[in-house]
């Protein structure tokens, strides 16, 4: 049985791997306020990985980071002004996404099936994340929710990408260690 310690670790790996996934930068599309990162990669892997209560944990220190200033953001932005901005919808999203992602994932195991994490990691990392995402960057940016939502088919195809990716990692990793996920410890 693992200990809190291992739970620790692995919690903050993932918080790293997020931050990490940042590092390419950005890229901000024509129209939108809000960029694209690889970052959302980071937050499929870590609910799929590591489940729901340590995927969002790892989201969640994540976010405390960027929060504590660290510009750990696509791009090197953080503190509590990224907050404030478009984005925050979206940052706000992560940890709640990597749970859903996490519980649909441990509820597969041990049989992790290809095509149900692709459409698991679409529901989690993409759906939940757009469903906060969408209306609080609507709101901040002042147009009309219509507008946003038509705006946020361009991360459509990279997210989809992110998705795939995320699902073969994740079902290549439960192969080698199939306790991962069931291992987190009370």
């Amino acid at each position: 049985m693992p200990s809190k310690a291992a739970d620790l670790a692995r919690i903050a790996v993932f918080a790293a791997l997020i931050a990490a996934l940042g590092l390419p930068g950005t890229l901000t599309p024509f129209g939108n306020a809000v960029p694209i990162t690889a970052q959302t990669l980071g937050v499929m892997l870590a609910g799929a990985l590591l489940g729901a209560w340590r995927g969002a944990a790892a989201c969640a220190v994540f976010l405390a980071l960027v929060a504590a200033g660290l510009p750990l953001l696509a791009g090197g932005r953080g503190g509590l002004g990224v907050f404030a901005g478009p984005s925050a919808g979206y940052l706000i999203a992560f940890p709640l996404g990597a749970f859903v992602i996490g519980l649909l994932t441990e509820r597969m195991l041990p049989n992790y099936r290809l095509w149900l994490g692709i459409l698991i990691n679409i529901v989690g990392g993409i759906l939940v994340v757009y469903a906060i995402g969408i209306p609080v960057q609507a709101a901040r940016v002042g147009s009309g929710l219509l507008a946003v939502v038509q705006a946020s088919f361009q991360f459509l195809p990279g997210d989809l990408i992110k998705a795939v990716i995320a699902a073969v990692v994740a079902r290549q990793v439960h192969r080698a260690y199939p306790a991962l996920v069931g291992s987190r410890t009370e």
